[in-house]
């Protein structure tokens, strides 16, 4: 990209260059970002690419920074936006840098970020951000070394390339019979990206093309087309054809990801275990793994482009994330259904309903620090919940709830040392929960009482380094499908393991080699084993 030149080796190129993409939602300015990322990242002592979103928080944003450059220090929680503007300014000093900051809206936040990188060291660093708002753009390039990058929509030729590549395989071609509707329904794409390809996601099932019939109706349901003035509105349309289009159980496990915040990465296995505790999957074939039916539910909305594939540093999917106009679309969709409750922080999900049955607790309000979460709604109703680690403090207790299917804390600091503690006490009371997400939560026990839950199939407690033993009565759990204990976890007793009947996945056991010679070979579902072997 011209605008990021870093060829030859005058002033202007050793100072700091901002680069802002501007452009209505659904161009494409995030996969712009990204390759750019992508292609320059290794010209740099150290990278980061942070999304932003609606409702940021100024800490966690710059935490994110600091964590993504390589700096995940343990103490970044505790310190206040000054104190991390520092540290971000100490630790890239004398250091060529790479930043990206996506789906910036809001000029205020950007001078708090901005603050934290005008310390310029005049090695050639490059600050990149992306917004739909041009007057964020303007603040974000405010010196004569800065530039503004405006989106335009896709050409009708380019506009064409893609709906057929996305269409037709093999570079087969558009039938004749089929190229006056495509001209006209490109036409109402607007030459937007996320458009193009929704619509050519809901003109294919499978592998094959749908009837031309069925491209007429969706020409009809298009209403006027995309503009710039009224994208969002048309683009919802759009997306909502191809949520509508979905098969059913796809609609639900779609409708599923509004527990998330906004530009949220999404871990793919810890979603299909959570659409599998939830009903979402359903069998098919007798002994068919519920996991790998969710997996391919996974891979359908990726091919239908509901949700985007993140990829690992080998080339595999192995989380997602939700572009944040579909996300709109299905939380308008799962509120108007009563699917999902949602407390974000900004005051519009929240209903003093009796009949919540799912809840995501996102942020913490301030006018509910003074009262428990308990006087706002009822818990009796509610079968699962998921809480990100800026409200755990408003976690209720565990004897709230009655009919408690799936519980993820995962990343909340539940450790001794918290004073935000919503302790495990009482999860054996959780009689009929299937899901319990604890990774990444600083516990050092697990209750004996565990055991008592036998409807229980996934127990998430990974990364937890404080944990050194788990009781004995876990291992009595016979619907037991996944279990992770690592990093490694020592198995002490002799005949346990082999009352899981149900396992598929068993990660990070710790156990001696006659353990395995005598228990192992008799769990026959067994599709996914990470262990050590230690003498004796």
């Amino acid at each position: 990209m011209r605008l990021l030149s870093m060829e030859g080796d005058d002033a202007s190129n050793k100072r700091l260059k901002k680069v802002s993409i501007v452009g209505f939602g659904g161009l494409g300015k995030t996969t712009l970002a990204r390759a750019i990322y992508d292609k320059i990242k290794g010209d740099f002592d150290c990278r980061a690419f942070v999304p932003v979103g609606q409702n940021p928080d100024m800490k966690k944003v710059l935490r994110d920074i600091l964590i993504d450059l390589g700096n995940p220090h343990s103490d970044l929680a505790m310190l206040d936006a000054n104190q991390l503007i520092k540290k971000l300014q100490e630790f890239l000093e004398n250091k060529r840098y790479l930043v990206i900051i996506d789906d910036i809206w809001d000029e205020k936040l950007w001078g708090g970020i901005n603050f934290a990188f005008s310390n310029r060291n005049n090695l050639g660093s490059r600050l990149i951000t992306t917004t739909r708002i041009v007057s964020v753009s303007n603040s974000c390039c405010s010196s004569a070394d800065d530039s503004i990058y405006k989106m335009e929509p896709l050409s009708t030729d380019d506009s064409r390339r893609l709906f057929y590549k996305r269409i037709f395989p093999n570079d087969s071609g558009c039938p004749n019979e089929f190229e006056q509707v495509s001209k006209d329904i490109l036409k109402k794409c607007g030459g937007v990206p996320l458009a193009i390809i929704t619509i050519a996601s809901a003109l294919t099932s499978g592998q094959k093309m749908k009837p031309k019939h069925e491209w007429d109706i969706l020409l009809q349901s298009l209403g006027s087309g995309l503009t710039e003035d009224n994208s969002l509105e048309e683009m919802r349309r759009i997306l909502s054809f191809s949520y509508y289009n979905l098969p059913s159980h796809l609609k639900t496990c779609l409708l599923y990801l509004c527990i998330y915040p906004e530009d949220r990465e999404i871990n793919r296995d810890r979603l299909i275990w959570k659409w599998v505790a939830e009903g979402f999957v359903h069998h098919g074939n007798q002994g068919t793994s519920l996991f790998l039916l969710g997996l391919n539910y996974f891979n359908q909305l990726i091919n239908r482009s509901m949700i985007q594939p993140i990829y690992d540093d080998i080339g595999q999917v192995h989380a997602c994330r939700v572009h944040d106009m579909v996300l709109d679309l299905i939380c308008n969709l799962s509120h108007e259904a009563k699917f999902v409750n949602v407390l974000d922080g900004t005051g519009n999900s929240m209903s003093s309903q009796s009949n919540v049955r799912r809840l995501s607790l996102q942020n913490k309000m301030e006018d509910h620090q003074a009262k428990p979460l308990t006087n706002i709604m009822s818990m009796s109703r509610v079968r699962s919940i998921t809480i990100f680690p800026p409200a755990v403090s408003i976690m209720p207790a565990l004897s709230r709830f009655e009919v408690l299917c799936v519980l993820d804390m995962s990343d909340c600091n539940l450790g001794e040392s918290s004073s935000l503690q919503p302790n495990l006490k009482g999860v054996g009371h959780l009689i009929h929960l299937r899901y319990l997400g604890l990774s990444g939560t600083r516990i050092s026990k697990l209750p004996a009482e565990i055991g008592t839950l036998q409807f229980l199939e996934v127990l998430d407690l990974g990364y937890n380094h404080e944990l050194d033993e788990l009781p004995s009565t876990l291992f009595k759990l016979r619907r037991l499908i996944y279990l992770n204990v690592s990093p490694y976890k020592v198995v002490r007793t002799l005949g346990v393991l082999q009352n899981m009947t149900s396992i598929e996945v068993l990660r990070g056991i710790f156990v001696s080699l006659n353990i395995i010679a005598q228990e192992l070979g008799k769990l026959a579902r067994l599709r996914e084993l990470q262990i050590r072997f230690k003498d004796g």
